[in-house]
């Protein structure tokens, strides 16, 4: 498997899991013999969040080792710790405001946020590095996460951590507040068209049931929007190359532009600036299907149980940003981001903790190659937008360039 489909993985020999959730196959097979064929975005908001049987909508662990595939903040705490250094300059250039808010869009079980309070609370050994008695005073989280389920445990293991206090589990996405925003592996789960070039016309891949399952078809485009993100991009598809856009990625902008008064987004994801996005080396788009930590490319089977995702297009999101007052402070690596905000020195602080045992350093040191290797999710890009951050040095992430 190559490196794009490995990038949430953990290799693993079994068979991929292939049987769908039958209600929610019935409800979209219903759908489609009342309105005719669907738009794959609509597909992909049914399978992954419809609010009754939806993938991310159920009571079921999804990222994590027991789960379909590992985010970094599961692989180890030190990915949360480097977020936490990161954030104590965003605080410290804005002017130590209080209350700081952190808005974690994705939150899930609220393992980065949690993560990133106990750093900054100066616990362990990563916390001596990282922490920030008046950050953490200052600071407010506000976790954003649409399974009511998950929500309610992340509520629950925030406050038993001791940071109830801290909670702003019910602030609006869009009220204004000074602050950072967080979207760690988001994005890529918003729902696509996908897209196919056929000679001089682009044409739209729609979602129809043969009778015995779902398949492509092929038709006019559902919207102009489709062909106007392709022209603002500077792209034209190949001839026969399929590609995925997201629409909703200039709503979600215009909701975190609302909510960010002044303060730093970071956002963590796989992608590429459209050029290399729609470039010849994907020609066959980049939608994968990701269950019991394997990566495929039947959108079809296991409906409602498999998680689906296209890479990011940073060029549409940058435009967006800008489009609503934001500013794009850089796109790097995240090997590059986590490097520039000193993971070495929260290594160092880790070995030579005399709490640490061989196992803690060995654990440590493997979740880290694995975070900066640029052929696993070191290649990922993190993507930092501002407004109103005084200032003209670089933010620490931005600040370490790698060896091209």
């Amino acid at each position: 498997m190559d490196l794009e489909a490995g990038l949430r993985r953990i290799p693993d020999p079994g068979p991929i899991p292939t049987e769908s959730e039958p209600a929610l196959v019935e409800r979209i097979r219903t759908e489609i013999a009342s309105t005719g064929p669907m738009s794959f975005a609509r597909f992909m908001e049914l399978a992954l969040y419809d609010p009754d049987l939806g993938y991310y909508r159920v009571p079921k662990e999804r990222p994590g080792r027991a789960g379909d595939f590992l985010t970094a903040p599961g692989i180890h705490p030190i990915f949360g710790a480097a977020i936490a250094r990161q954030l104590i300059e965003i605080w410290e250039r804005l002017g130590r405001p209080e209350p700081f808010t952190l808005r974690e869009y994705g939150a899930g079980s609220g393992e980065l946020g949690l993560t990133i309070l106990e750093a900054l609370a100066g616990r362990g050994a990563l916390g001596r590095v990282a922490g920030s008695p008046g950050l953490v005073a200052a600071i407010r989280y506000a976790p954003i996460e649409i399974n009511p389920h998950r929500r309610t445990a992340l509520v629950e293991r925030v406050a038993a951590a001791g940071f109830g206090s801290i909670l702003a589990a019910d602030l609006p996405a869009d009220r204004p507040a000074v602050g950072a925003v967080l979207a760690n592996e988001f994005l890529d789960a918003l729902p696509v068209h996908r897209v196919r070039r056929v000679g001089d016309r682009l044409l739209e891949l729609y979602v129809d049931w043969d009778g015995t399952g779902f398949v492509d078809r092929v038709g006019q485009p559902s919207t102009a929007d489709l062909a106007a993100r392709l022209t603002a991009d500077g792209v034209t598809l190949q001839d026969g190359a399929t590609a995925e856009i997201c629409l909703e990625v200039d709503g979600w902008i215009a909701e975190i532009a609302a909510g960010l008064e002044r303060g730093v987004a970071l956002i963590v994801d796989y992608g590429h600036p459209a050029t290399e996005l729609y470039g010849p080396a994907r020609a066959d788009g980049t939608l994968l299907a990701y269950s019991g930590h394997r990566a495929h490319d039947d959108w079809a089977v296991g409906v409602g149980r498999q998680d689906l995702t296209a890479h990011v297009d940073f060029s549409a999101l940058e435009r967006a940003a800008v489009s609503r007052g934001l500013t794009q402070l850089g796109l790097t690596s995240q090997a590059e981001f986590l490097v520039g905000v000193g993971t070495d020195e929260l290594l160092d602080a880790v070995r030579s903790d005399p709490d640490t045992t061989m196992e803690d350093w060995l654990a440590v040191r493997s979740a880290l190659g694995r975070l900066l290797d640029p052929k696993a999710m070191g290649g990922f890009r993190v993507c930092v937008l501002a407004r109103g951050l005084p200032g003209a040095a670089p933010l620490a992430g931005l600040s370490f360039r790698l060896a091209r």
